[in-house]
């Protein structure tokens, strides 16, 4: 194992295992257990093999290739729901978009929130040791020109991804930061509530400062307003009637489209989506299993959820193969694509 490197950084947990066909006579074998922040790998290979660290790991002499196993997270439990009695399938947990290894990493339902249970909101469970997550940006949101990863996504980026979703507010409006690709296009702001992804594609939600703070490993940080879950409970003082602090509702509707992320216990993410009022959002983020969450984009034309299934696994994905987390929702699948989009965005990609 002499030369190898291991990233510390959080990340999926997976195993790896030699696929080389060669004959094992007159062969050793060598196994280890690499454990990290967050990662846990096996490694198996054979004497006339050299490992590197990439997927397929070639050497000068010899050229073994390694399957890597991704560890899931167990599946969602279905929700109750807040209103009596249920609707005929509602808080009961579906697979959506592609599969990646033959697992699902992606898990959808539907919910009444308690103060408006006549529309329905979405719920997005999503399973990030499958998944690997980066952020576009636009030139509206956060602003600029410079950005590689910008829409549309990329016909080569397509073969790979599972969701994608809006971000948060405006800059001007979020109080908060935002990194990306090298750019420091506001300064991060301790307390924030912030979206944080690593070199390794993986992330989660927390308070900047305190869950979540700089290192070496972390290549991209969207910020927007503070908490709204936190330990497992709303904050304390969300007023039902709010059309400001959590953001400035459209023609001061109460009821407008709102959405959400959050993290669980167990690291899974879950994002939340409807016609609802701040204290329905952060009930729905608590009873989908959040232990922190944050506000990200509202209001009719801007909060967005897709995901997409393409016939192959390995397919190409297009708008037409995807699919909105609500029939509420304005925007479409294609969203994504459109060379006009100007606003920041988070893919969610096959590992």
């Amino acid at each position: 194992m002499q030369g190898e490197h291991v990233a510390l950084y959080p990340g999926p947990r997976a195993c790896i295992f030699e696929s080389s066909r060669a004959p094992m006579k007159r062969r050793w074998i060598a196994a280890a257990t690499v454990a990290t922040a967050g990662v846990a790998v096996t490694i198996v290979a054979n004497s006339n093999a050299a490992i590197t660290a990439s997927r397929t790991f070639p050497s000068s002499t010899s050229t073994t290739a390694l399957h890597v196993v991704l560890h899931t997270i167990a599946r969602p439990t279905n929700l109750a729901p807040f209103v009596a009695p249920g609707l005929t399938g509602e808080g009961v947990y579906r697979p959506a978009g592609r599969t990646v290894q033959g697992h699902s990493a992606i898990f959808t339902t539907t919910i009444r929130p308690l103060d408006n249970p006549t529309t329905v909101a979405g719920v997005a469970w999503i399973d990030p040791n499958l998944l690997s997550a980066r952020l576009y940006s636009g030139s509206l949101s956060p602003g600029g020109f410079f950005w590689k990863y910008t829409a549309p996504i990329s016909r080569s980026a397509s073969q790979t991804l599972v969701a994608a979703f809006s971000g948060g507010f405006l800059l001007r409006d979020s109080r908060g930061g935002y990194l990306s690709e090298g750019h420091l296009v506001a300064p991060l702001v301790n307390g924030a509530a912030s979206i944080v992804i690593y070199k390794n594609g993986s992330m989660t939600v927390g308070q900047w400062g305190r869950d979540v703070s700089m290192n070496s490993s972390v290549v991209a940080v969207r910020q927007n307003l503070t908490l709204l879950v936190d330990h497992g409970v709303p904050v304390v003082g969300l007023p039902t009637s709010d059309i400001s602090k959590w953001g400035v509702a459209l023609n001061a509707i109460v009821d407008t489209p709102r959405s959400a992320l959050g993290v669980t216990a167990s690291g899974a993410l879950v994002y939340v989506e409807g016609e609802m009022n701040i204290v329905d959002l952060a009930r729905i983020l608590v009873r989908a299993g959040a232990r922190r969450a944050m506000v990200l984009d509202m209001n009719p034309l801007w909060p967005l959820f897709s995901t997409y299934l393409p016939a192959t696994p390995t397919g190409y994905v297009t708008p037409a193969n995807g699919k909105d987390l609500t029939p509420t929702m304005i925007q479409t699948p294609t969203r994504f694509f459109e060379t006009q989009y100007a606003r920041d965005f988070v893919t969610l990609s096959a590992r």
